[in-house]
């Protein structure tokens, strides 16, 4: 067993771990953010013998991350995060701020491309969600309708969303009227507006109206509201039971809230969703490694390839600084910068085909000539028959150059693909 399945800690620890928890809630951190800190200070007490961090210094913090590299092999993304997780809770919970934890070197950023799929690739992928529905032991019959991976897809690739700002959509933030979606508190809590596809909104209503008959259940069973943000709970006690905070993607089975609110119903869980395009994704022979995150990649290299300014795919994305966005432009040039090899220019020969098999060839049918053709042959000088066909006993055929066919552009934009007068932007190039 390793360290990091060892069991829970000691009391001491647990304290620990609540004071932690308290203060990343302080500080307004994210659910993800408190879960992953938790998890790598109770990491790092197991490396050290449960040792309290009181007695820990630069030394020990150094030789569990030092072991994490080496011995775990772990990318700098999780580097990055079990340092932050560390510092966190010397500065904040522990309240010292020793000179060695400047010291501390953070490794270096991989400048990764990202996956993208084709509109090929995207349409067989679509294509194997609806073909192959979730499954589930609940007896309830609208499980079909609350876990439509299929439409969750199709919106996320039409418009950019993350899975999780998909996933805790409200009723109340899909305007038909407008034709436009709104993202509530997404990655840094900042809401932007993107726009409804004309191809969802048919499906969206369907989805929603049978969404509507389990929140009617929901309230005839007198159970609790969903979670709201925040205090709005306590301000507006009964929000959490209204139509418009209900979930657009809502879980068939109930679950406890994480954080203490007792037993309510929660939005669709992401890894039912990411299982789900797993298996879709090997049906439909894609050998890339996508994700759902690809989806969202997906719709930002499409969007450039057909030609809308880098601004405008800069707002729907919610990026802070375009630079962010400019990674699509790279993923958007043909291998190599678009640079013509070499080998693409010169004459290349076809090959010598092979010789004929020494059984006799197929009789070939003799065609009647007509009257026309015949007073036309009988004009023409009759050339002898080595003349009419060369001669190759002497040696193989000749070699006839052709010149390499151009390769074909890498991604194939969907026709479907434009934005709403809401969101149009003049069509400039990318780079």
């Amino acid at each position: 067993m390793s360290q990091l399945d060892a069991p829970p800690p000691e009391p001491t620890s647990l304290r620990l771990l609540d004071a932690l928890r308290r203060q990343v809630r302080y500080m307004h951190y994210s659910l993800r953010t408190e879960e992953a800190y938790v998890y790598w200070v109770r990491a790092f007490i197991h490396f050290h013998g449960r040792r309290h961090p009181m007695e820990l210094s630069h030394a020990e913090v150094e030789a569990f991350l030092t072991w994490l590299a080496a011995e775990r092999q772990a990318a700098p993304g999780t580097h990055r995060q079990a340092l932050s997780a560390l510092l966190f809770l010397y500065q904040k919970v522990l309240r010292q701020n020793l000179p060695w934890m400047s010291e501390i070197g953070r490794p270096r950023a991989d400048k990764r491309l990202p996956v993208v799929l084709s509109a090929d690739e995207v349409g067989r992928l679509l294509a194997e969600l609806d073909r192959h529905p979730p499954s589930s032991a609940s007896p309830q019959s609208l499980w079909p309708c609350t876990a439509a991976h299929g439409l969750l897809a199709r919106l996320l690739y039409g418009t950019g969303m993350r899975l999780l700002e998909g996933l805790r959509l409200r009723v109340k933030d899909i305007e038909f009227d407008r034709r436009a979606v709104i993202v509530r508190e997404g990655k840094g809590a900042k809401d932007r507006v993107v726009m409804l596809p004309a191809a969802l909104e048919a499906p969206l209503r369907s989805h929603l109206s049978q969404v509507h008959a389990l929140w009617a259940d929901d309230r005839a069973c007198g159970l609790a509201g969903v979670q709201l943000p925040n205090a709005l709970a306590r301000k507006y006690p009964r929000a959490s039971e209204s139509w418009a905070w209900f979930w657009v993607f809502p879980q068939a089975e109930l679950s406890t809230d994480p954080r203490g609110a007792g037993v309510r119903r929660h939005h669709l869980h992401d890894q039912n969703f990411q299982r789900a395009f797993k298996r879709a994704l090997a049906a439909s022979q894609v050998i890339k490694p996508a994700t759902p995150h690809t989806l969202r990649h997906s719709f930002a290299t499409h969007l450039l390839h057909a030609g809308y300014d880098i601004r405008t795919v800069q707002e729907l994305l919610g990026h802070a600084d375009v630079s962010t966005t400019m990674i699509y432009t790279h993923v958007l040039r043909m291998g190599g910068g678009a640079v013509r090899s070499p080998l693409d220019s010169l004459l290349l020969p076809s090959p010598v085909p092979s010789p004929m098999p020494s059984s006799a060839p197929p009789p070939v049918p003799k065609r009647v000539p007509s009257a026309a053709s015949a007073s036309a042959s009988a004009q023409r000088p009759v050339a002898s028959p080595a003349a009419a066909a060369p001669s190759y006993a002497a040696g193989p055929a000749p070699v006839f150059p052709r010149r390499a066919r151009e390769p074909a552009p890498c991604y194939h934009v969907l026709p479907h693909l434009r934005l709403t007068p809401n969101f149009s932007a003049a069509a400039t190039s990318a780079s």
